[in-house]
C-alpha cells in the first residue's frame, strides 16, 4: 500500500512539474522552428557556372554518345551558335535529335501498332521508320527556322546600330567606348545583335583582343553584313582611315540595301496575289455575276 501511495505521489509531482515547464519548452521550440524557417538553408554564394536543368543534362549525355567527324561537329557547333545558343550546347542538340528519333516510333508502336496487333507488318515498320526520320529531322528544321529569324532580325537592326555607333565615334569616343554606349542606349536590350555586341565588350574586358572578339561576333551571327562590317573595322584600324566617315558610309549603304529589299518584296506582291485571286476571288465573282444571267435565261426558255 505504501508503494502505491509513493508511486501515485511521484506521478502527480511529475505531471505538475511537466505542466509548469511545458509552456516554456513549447515556446522555445516554436521560436527555434520559426527562426530555422526564416534562415536560408542553402549557402548564398554566386554560381559562376549555372547548373543546367536535368533534361539538358540528360540530352547532353545522350548526345555525347554520338560519334561523328570533327568537320560535322564543327558545322553543328556553328549552327547552334548562330541560333543564339552557346557552342557547348551542341550535345544537347544532338541528344534531342536522337531522343526524338527513338521517342516518336516508340509512341507509335505502343499506342497504335501493339493494341492492333500489327507490329511486324510492312506498313507498321515503314511508319516507324518515317517517324524516326521525322524525329531526327525536327530539331534541325526548328533550329534552321530560329537561325533564319535571328539573321533577319540582325540584318534589320544593323543600320540602327551603325547610326548610333557613328554618332558616338564622331563625338570623339573610341571604338570600345562607342560600343559600350551603343549597348547602353539602344532601345531594345534583348535584340540579338545588341546581346552579341555586349558579349564582345565582355570578352575585351576579360583580356581578349578586339580582333578576336569581333571575329567571334562574325562566327556567332553568321550574317554576311556583319562579316563585312567587321572586315571594314579591321581595314580602318589597319590603314588608319577615318572611322566616323567609314561608319557613316557603310550605314547609308545598309539602309539603301534594306530599302531595296523592301521594294523587291513589294514588287513581288502582285505576282503572289494571283494564286489567291484565281482560287478564291474569281470563282465568287463569277457566281455573283453569272447566277442572275442563268436565272433569266431559264425563265426565257420556259
Amino acid at each position: 500500500m505504501l508503494v502505491i501511495i509513493v508511486a501515485t505521489v511521484f506521478i502527480i509531482v511529475m505531471l505538475l512539474t511537466w505542466a509548469l515547464i511545458y509552456p516554456m519548452v513549447y515556446r522555445r521550440v516554436t521560436v527555434r522552428n520559426r527562426v530555422h524557417r526564416l534562415m536560408s538553408k542553402v549557402e548564398s554564394r554566386p554560381d559562376l557556372v549555372p547548373t543546367p536543368p536535368r533534361w539538358q543534362s540528360f540530352l547532353a549525355d545522350l548526345g555525347s554518345k554520338i560519334k561523328m567527324k570533327s568537320n560535322d561537329l564543327l558545322r553543328y557547333r556553328e549552327l547552334v551558335s548562330s541560333g543564339g545558343f552557346k557552342s557547348d550546347k551542341v550535345n544537347v542538340y544532338l541528344g534531342g535529335k536522337l531522343f526524338l528519333a527513338i521517342l516518336l516510333p516508340t509512341l507509335y508502336l505502343i499506342f497504335y501498332a501493339i493494341p492492333r496487333g500489327d507490329v511486324m507488318s510492312s506498313s507498321s515498320l515503314l511508319v516507324a521508320v518515317c517517324a524516326a526520320a521525322c524525329g531526327y529531322l525536327l530539331p534541325t528544321l526548328w533550329l534552321d527556322y530560329r537561325v533564319s529569324l535571328r539573321k533577319t532580325e540582325i540584318f534589320h537592326t544593323l543600320p540602327d546600330v551603325l547610326d548610333l555607333l557613328t554618332v558616338c565615334v564622331e563625338s570623339g569616343q573610341s571604338l570600345d567606348a562607342a560600343l559600350i554606349k551603343t549597348v547602353d542606349n539602344f532601345h531594345d536590350s534583348h535584340n540579338p545583335l545588341i546581346e552579341e555586341i555586349d558579349r564582345v565588350i565582355m570578352e575585351i574586358r576579360a583580356g581578349r583582343s578586339r580582333t578576336e572578339a569581333l571575329n567571334g561576333l562574325v562566327e556567332r551571327t553568321m550574317v554576311d553584313d556583319v562579316r563585312s562590317f567587321v572586315a571594314m573595322l579591321h581595314q580602318t584600324e589597319k590603314f588608319g582611315t577615318s572611322l566616323g566617315k567609314t561608319l557613316r558610309t557603310y550605314s547609308d549603304a545598309q539602309r539603301i540595301k534594306r530599302r531595296q529589299i523592301a521594294e523587291e518584296q513589294a514588287a513581288k506582291t502582285a505576282t503572289k496575289m494571283l494564286v489567291p485571286l484565281a482560287l478564291f476571288i474569281f470563282p465568287g465573282l463569277l457566281v455573283v455575276i453569272l447566277t442572275p444571267a442563268f436565272i433569266n435565261l431559264k425563265s426565257v426558255l420556259k
